[in-house]
């Protein structure tokens, strides 16, 4: 019986959120389904998150993932390299490899966020997608969630994106409501109201 919910829980979200629909979608289920069958859940959580840091940290990594001249096999060799030094688990190692032997690299953001998604909701939490003008310290991502989970009335997990165009304040999207309190949009909005 747990089993079968598990899998409503996924096909909600592949219905809701379109996850299925894309490559980097299929990419990420077929993660999820994988670290959920070998009980490796937490672990290819916390890679993930090691993996995404680095990925917005290290420009030599994002050159590796978004590069067209590296060829197959430096790719499969770079991110071999990459995951033993970043202590990354065996199943996300793993993935890692096959992703770059299919010169998928250029998909792994969104192969992450989509997990994420995946793993959220097999927790039974909602998710919250953030973009905040610069990144939000510990206790701001936990007043931020305590504020979220009273409106939604259940657990948020927050999927925080950096980006200094919105110049301040946050937008943030929970399925297919979405709240703009960023300075741009408010800007935005008093200029039309000046045109007239």
């Amino acid at each position: 019986m747990g089993q079968k919910s598990d899998l409503e829980v996924t096909a909600r979200v592949e219905n809701s959120g379109g996850i299925q629909a894309s490559l980097a979608g299929r990419y990420a289920t077929a993660l999820f389904e994988l670290a959920r069958e070998e009980r490796q859940l937490e672990a290819v959580g916390t890679s993930l998150a090691t993996l995404r840091e680095s990925l917005r940290e290290s420009a030599d990594l994002r050159a590796l993932t978004t590069s067209p001249l590296i060829g197959r096999e430096d790719a499969l060799k770079a991110v071999k390299a990459v995951a033993a030094s970043m202590g990354l688990d065996p199943v996300t190692a793993k993935f890692l490899g096959v992703v770059a032997q299919n010169r998928r690299l250029t998909q792994l953001p969104a192969i992450i966020r989509f997990f994420n998604l995946l793993a959220a909701a097999h927790r039974g939490e909602t998710t919250a997608e953030v973009v905040s003008a610069r990144p939000l310290d510990d206790s701001q991502v936990a007043a931020l969630r305590s504020s979220l989970k009273s409106r939604v009335g259940r657990d948020v997990a927050v999927d925080l994106t950096v980006d200094p165009t919105i110049l301040g304040g946050l937008i943030v999207k929970i399925g297919s409501q979405q709240i703009d309190g960023s300075i741009r949009t408010k800007l935005n909005n008093l200029a039309s109201a000046m045109k007239g």
